[in-house]
């Protein structure tokens, strides 16, 4: 299963949609700097030992900086058992 991509401008349309899991996969003071409300910060780094805090029935929707983190975080969470996956095109630069 290959995971999803969208633009920040249709995530602004769903950041609403409570069936879905946002993740932010930059590090704590990236997060801290600039955050969208509604997103959970866990670092690339951590994401792997993290994944038990995310459910597997719901999408979840996945960001960075400039979306390489977070598309390597949708391949790892593909691993993980993830089928609903997308990541944030562009990430926080095309976001602001």
């Amino acid at each position: 299963m290959k995971h999803n991509e969208n633009s920040t401008a249709t995530l602004k349309q769903e950041l609403n949609d409570r069936n879905k899991q946002y993740i932010d996969v930059r590090t704590p003071g990236e997060f801290r700097g600039n955050k969208i409300r509604g997103f959970t910060n866990i670092p690339l780094q951590q994401l792997d030992q993290n994944t038990s805090s995310l459910l597997k029935d719901k999408e979840v929707i996945v960001i960075c900086q400039s979306g390489m983190r977070s598309k390597a975080a949708c391949k790892l969470l593909e691993k993980k058992g993830f089928n609903h996956i997308t990541n944030v095109k562009g990430g926080m630069n095309a976001w602001n």
